[in-house]
């Protein structure tokens, strides 16, 4: 009978094997057979920019995957998006572009980068538009850029001025028996000071409002030029919630008309002087990405590699949302070996992480700055881990809203003794040594280990401030005074030294192709990550602890599912962290 019950199982597990191969058989067959190589374009069209899925500075996608972006929506690459807006300024069958309800999961450096591109759009003589139901803060930041904005009878606009909320879990943890001890070097450091008190320190509440002030302040110069309403009285209307309404937006110049869609649709249809009889030629970004993709704006026979460091920094390999010494370094390996590469630009937007992948990753970069160039490029934060992995460039570039700085270090470890005691666990251990015995989680925390980890906080924090120090070439005295886990805005971290100039990506790869004293030049991008399939059949073994997330999410709603998903990650980490100072929720 246990012959006859192992028989049938291999059978029914081959079956089902052949059953999956094939059904994605036939997914490949229909993907191959159905795609275009080219998406037409028809004369006199517009361009449909909406922008409804996460923005990632990178996607990596390889073009030639019939897989990629197929079996699961995936964020949008900003390469892609900035690169598309270039190529439509000189295409002579896009006459403007429509940005149409738009609902920006993206930064603000990254809103800025799309509003960048729009204005050079806008500077080549073409139109643009913009129409919104409702336009949250961050979407009108984008949509000031465009030559009328127009918005429903029965909308809203949100524009009241920034904000950020910080969540404090000491209570929570004396009631639950359950706490986090903290080590850490830098009166800012503040990550750990959710877990530590039940209110905001005054460094604390300094910094977060330098920092948004400092952001808030970027966004009203950009917004002032693109609206021609002064700063102060752009301060006014979010005062006095001067945008509140429809109405009321109208009134103080926010808008241009307060219309439905179908008259909007008019209103593009006048820029194109259409005829009543005349279609109109509307693309979408995501047809248009695919014809884009095609046009290569920089050519030539040497490269500037331009590699893109996203996401947490953890120990291990890496991928599309995290940094890892693996695939990073790989990359940057690659790019220091392939003799066509005559520049490198490393592309950061992280809030940092492990201390010690943080320096694999800066030894990399220095090594490879002993062959050529390299320059980094701020996203939308660059700041603690993803501060140290920039410092080792020749030279850094940050966007005015780049959250950044944040030089400081600090290690988390959860202890339960309290919970054990009230439920009746006692731990005993034994050991061999004195020290055999390192650290239970079931016992206090000993006067000796904590020495024991505050000496490795100590120590990684001058590791630090001598990467700094070396890279900014200023002296230690003067790292230390910009550290303390300070975070800074862009504008700020280029008064204070920390940045050597302020710009975009594009910016930072010109940089690159002078250093290297290059004219015609090519890009190369890193990492490549894995195909749409290995990804797919991965998340077929993930697909359970999904599915409960989910769960999980949709019954406790997604506010107290964010706070959840906070402390986890916290009790995930491991090692000596170099990390933003606190889940910076702007708002």
């Amino acid at each position: 009978m246990k012959f006859l019950r192992n028989l049938l199982a291999a059978i029914i597990g081959c079956l089902i094997a052949f059953g999956v191969v094939f059904v994605m058989f036939i997914i490949f067959i229909g993907i191959v057979g159905s795609s275009e190589d080219t998406v037409t374009i028809k004369k006199n069209s517009v361009l449909e920019l909406q922008l409804k899925r996460p923005i990632s500075d990178y996607v990596g996608d390889n073009a030639m995957d019939p897989f990629a972006g197929a079996l699961y929506e995936q964020s949008q690459g900003l390469d892609e998006i900035l690169h598309a807006i270039s190529v439509a300024k000189d295409d002579d069958d896009i006459k403007g572009i429509s940005i149409n309800n738009n609902f920006m999961m993206a930064g603000l450096a990254q809103t800025q980068a799309i509003r960048k591109a729009l204005e050079a759009f806008k500077a080549s003589g073409k139109f643009v538009y913009t129409y919104g139901d409702f336009y949250m803060q961050k979407d009108y930041y984008l949509a000031s850029v465009a030559d009328s904005i127009f918005m429903n009878p029965v909308g809203a606009l949100d524009f009241r001025g920034l904000s950020s909320e910080v969540l404090f879990f000491k209570d929570l943890q004396e009631k639950t028996g359950v706490k986090m001890e903290v080590i850490r070097h830098g009166k800012y450091k503040s990550a750990v000071e959710p877990f530590i008190s039940n209110e905001m320190s005054e460094a604390n509440r300094t910094q977060i409002k330098e920092l948004i002030g400092s952001l808030w302040n970027s966004m009203l110069e950009d917004i002032s030029k693109g609206r021609n309403i002064p700063s102060a009285d752009l301060n006014v209307i979010a005062d006095t919630l001067g945008g509140r309404t429809p109405e009321y937006a109208k009134e103080t110049g926010l808008l241009d008309g307060v219309i439905f869609f179908d008259q909007y649709q008019q209103k593009l249809r006048n820029a194109l002087n259409l005829g009543e009889d005349d279609d109109m030629n509307v693309v979408s970004l995501d047809d248009y990405v695919i014809r884009s993709n095609k046009k290569i704006v920089k050519k030539g026979a040497d490269k500037i590699a331009v590699i893109f460091a996203q996401g947490e920094i953890l120990y291990g390999e890496g991928g599309p949302d995290i940094i890892g010494q693996g695939i990073i370094n790989e990359a940057i390996i690659e790019a220091k070996e392939d003799d066509k590469v005559k520049a490198i630009v490393l592309r950061v937007n992280s809030p940092g992480g492990s201390a010690l992948t943080s320096d694999i990753i800066w030894r990399e970069i220095e090594l490879a700055r002993e062959k050529k160039p390299v320059v980094v490029s701020m996203g939308n934060v660059a700041a603690s881990g993803g501060y140290y992995i920039a410092v080792g460039a020749d030279k850094i570039f940050a966007e005015p809203t780049t959250i950044t700085g944040s030089i400081g270090v600090f290690g988390t470890i959860p202890n339960m003794s309290e919970l054990a005691g009230n439920i009746g666990i006692n731990a005993e251990q034994v050991g061999t040594n004195k020290n055999s015995v390192e650290y239970s989680l079931f016992e206090p925390m000993t006067d000796n280990f904590r020495n024991y980890v505050q000496e490795g906080i100590e120590s990684t924090y001058n590791t630090f401030l001598q990467r700094v120090a070396q890279g900014r070439n200023i002296s230690m005295a003067q790292a230390d005074s910009l550290a303390q886990g300070r975070v800074w805005s862009g504008v700020d971290a280029k008064r204070m030294g920390l940045v050597d100039e302020l710009g975009n990506l594009e910016d930072a790869i010109a940089e690159a192709a002078n250093m290297a004293e290059l004219e015609n030049y090519g890009l190369k991008k890193y990492p490549k990550y894995k195909s749409g399939f290995e990804r797919f059949m991965e998340d077929l073994g993930g697909a359970s602890a999904k599915v409960k997330q989910g769960i999980i999410e949709e019954e406790i709603g997604a506010e107290a599912y964010s706070i959840l998903k906070q402390v986890k990650s916290v009790m995930e980490r491991e090692g000596v962290q170099a990390r933003m100072p606190f889940v910076l929720d702007i708002k």
